[in-house]
Formats: structure tokens, C-alpha cells, sequence
């Protein structure tokens, strides 16, 4: 098992699938960002032997991050072929919930078990200059298609 500084166990990895989003909040991201290749970014096929790696340490839980992780491509084989790794308990994920409605399905049954959001107001108008080009509507009818889903939601407000 491995410890933090303070001999706390950890039992928890982060895992960044990408550095793109869809959004282009103020307080995160330039507008003109230039985001690396996708040839820079880790392989399904590394995800899994660095998720496999840590979770023979005794990590249980992954969160899945970004930029946000709902533009990779093949998402849901990747969150279960890291639900069905020895010893993972929990994998989850953080996300902005925009592309949700049509992903929670899939994600849920590949084994997604929660997801934190990052819903920084519910007015349209101040979700639109903040995100510079997102829409409330598309966020939200993202969680309510997670909730029918039966994803754990934590909202970050």
C-alpha cells in the first residue's frame, strides 16, 4: 500500500485521458489553446498496464480526468477494461457533463460507478460567458440522463 507524507494510505489514481475539452471556461483554458496529438497521449493499451500497474501497489479507485475525458474515443471499452482489473473497486469520473446524454448509458454499463460535474451556474446566459461557447441545456440534460442511469452525480458549483 502506499502512503502519503502524513502515513495516510492512498488508495486513489487520477488518470488524465486527454488535455481537449469542449468547453473553454474562463478560469481553466484559453481560448486558443493548442492541444497536444493524440499520438502524444497515453494508448488505451498503456492506460491499462499503468492502472494495472498501481493497482497491484493496492490502488482500488481510479477517477478518469481531462481536459475532458468524455471526447476520447472508445471511452467506455476503456473505463471496462479498467472496471475488470484485479483489485479496482470504483472507477469514476470528472467531467462537464455536456456529451453525457448520449455516453451515460454506455458508461454506466461498461461499470462507470460515479462522476463529479463541474456546473458552475444553472442561468444560461453567465453558462455561456463562462464556458465561452457551452450550453447549460446540454450539460444538464446530461445529468439527467446519468441519474436515470443510476451514475453517482457530485456537483462542483
Amino acid at each position: 500500500m502506499a502512503l502519503d507524507q502524513y502515513g495516510r494510505d492512498i488508495d486513489y489514481l487520477r488518470i488524465s485521458l486527454t488535455d481537449q475539452c469542449n468547453l473553454r471556461c474562463v478560469y481553466c483554458m484559453p481560448e486558443d489553446l493548442i492541444f497536444q496529438p493524440d499520438e502524444k497521449l497515453l494508448m488505451d493499451e498503456e492506460v491499462l498496464r499503468l492502472a494495472s500497474l498501481f493497482s497491484e501497489l493496492g490502488f482500488r479507485k481510479i477517477r478518469l480526468t481531462g481536459g475532458e475525458p468524455t471526447l476520447r474515443q472508445g471511452l467506455p471499452s476503456l473505463v471496462q477494461g479498467l472496471v475488470s482489473l484485479p483489485g479496482i473497486r470504483e472507477v469514476a469520473m470528472t467531467t462537464n457533463a455536456v456529451l453525457l446524454k448520449h455516453l451515460a448509458a454506455p458508461l454506466k454499463a461498461a461499470g462507470l460507478s460515479r462522476l463529479n460535474v463541474s456546473l458552475d451556474t444553472l442561468d444560461p446566459v453567465k453558462f455561456r460567458n463562462i464556458t465561452r461557447w457551452g450550453s447549460i441545456q446540454d450539460a444538464w440534460n446530461g445529468l439527467v440522463t446519468a441519474e436515470a442511469q443510476g451514475l453517482g452525480i457530485k456537483i462542483n458549483a
